[in-house]
């Protein structure tokens, strides 16, 4: 396992007797603290297995540094991201994780829920900045690559795009390896993306795929 290239504002911290990554934030989902510090556990977030992993995200951190995350879900990730970045726009669609979502932003003024469907851009077009530094992707549902081509709009030039690809959203039956590479095709296709790197998740979740893109 190589050396993850981290983005200012995340460090490695000694908390609970190991190694783990961290951001200053206040904690979400009961994860362990060492003062303002609080540990980034790589098995409930794909972007920090993506870390873990050495993945060269291109994240900087920093308070220019724009994000769009589609698929926050409850906030797990976001919150971190949200802890080191700068503008973070968070779309989740299902009611129930978005009420956490709320919480998670009540200590994160960069924090930004948005309650709508990712496969729908046009629906927050009118809030999120155009030209965001980096787009995260981490929702389950068919048509991943589609959902991240729509969302391309959004992008600089020069951004990038972090992509989580769970094979098991787009079909139970077939093998995650042909899965893969048809989402990689998509996303390569006429005006897509040009893909940085790619690197299958399973030390820590099962059947997905962490890619690092830029848009053509």
């Amino acid at each position: 396992m190589s050396e993850p290239v981290l983005p200012e504002g995340v460090e490695r911290r000694d908390i609970d007797g190991r190694e783990r990554l961290a951001t200053r934030g206040e904690p979400v989902y009961g994860e362990p603290t060492d003062g303002e510090w609080r540990a980034w556990n790589p098995n409930r977030s794909k972007l920090g297995a993506m870390l873990e992993l050495g993945m060269d995200t291109g994240l900087e951190g920093g308070d220019e540094e724009t994000v769009l995350y589609l698929g926050a879900a409850s906030g797990t990730t976001v919150s971190h991201v949200a802890d080191f970045a700068g503008p973070t726009y968070a779309v989740e669609f299902a009611a129930r994780p978005a009420r956490d979502l709320l919480e998670a932003a009540d200590s994160r003024p960069r924090l930004f829920p948005l309650l709508k469907d990712a496969r729908k851009p046009e629906s927050y077009a009118h809030v999120v900045e155009s030209d965001v530094d980096v787009l995260i992707q981490d929702v389950a549902t068919r048509g991943q690559a589609r959902v991240a081509l729509e969302n391309k709009q959004f992008l600089a030039e020069d951004g990038r795009l972090l992509l989580a690809v769970k094979a098991r959203s787009e079909d139970v039956t077939r093998d995650p390896s042909e899965i893969f590479a048809e989402v990689r095709d998509e996303l390569e296709s006429a005006d897509g993306y040009g893909i940085l790197e790619s690197e299958r998740l399973g030390a820590y979740h099962a059947d997905h795929l962490g890619i690092v893109a830029r848009p053509r």
